[in-house]
């Protein structure tokens, strides 16, 4: 009887951390683009004429591309049953990631029009950095390895 009361009262001890942290946070696209937004304009040190300019055609580019980025999961979603379906699905995904590229090239075109090539330059630098930030914030399902070095050594560490 004591061994259940002492079990119940360790588990209320775990579980009340738990709830007062509110559980695990749910992800946000509001939040996110308001935050790259915020990031990128402190980063390439935008004025507020130069982001009324610019983040209409960033959020425009990342529509289309956005698009384009369903078509190429629609068409790795089922996985390929034999070569020559394989050879398709390869196809049209190096022809909608050249598209992918299409989008980028005509919209920095466009941005350079509205802010100077350097501004937009670091927008871009900024964004990608952004990124990487919030993939070493993200955490792994459990028992993920996550990538293993063929080598022994660990990536990014001296032996």
């Amino acid at each position: 009887m004591k061994q259940t009361a002492i079990i119940l009262i360790l588990q209320l001890l775990m579980i009340l951390p738990m709830s007062a942290q509110g559980g695990p946070q749910k992800f946000s696209p509001e939040k996110f683009d308001a935050d790259m937004e915020k990031f990128v304009t402190e980063q390439a040190k935008l004025t507020q004429q130069e982001s009324e300019k610019f983040f209409p055609l960033f959020r425009e580019m990342h529509q289309k591309q956005r698009a384009v980025y369903e078509k190429i999961r629609q068409a790795t979603k089922q996985p390929p049953v034999d070569d020559k379906a394989s050879e398709a699905v390869l196809k049209e995904c190096d022809k909608l990631n050249l598209e992918l590229r299409e989008i980028e090239q005509r919209y920095h075109s466009k941005m350079m029009k509205a802010i100077p090539a350097k501004k937009v330059y670091d927008a871009v630098m900024a964004e990608n950095r952004f990124h990487r930030r919030m993939m070493r914030g993200w955490q792994a399902p459990k028992g993920w390895q996550g990538w293993q070095n063929p080598f022994g050594k660990q990536k990014g560490k001296r032996q």
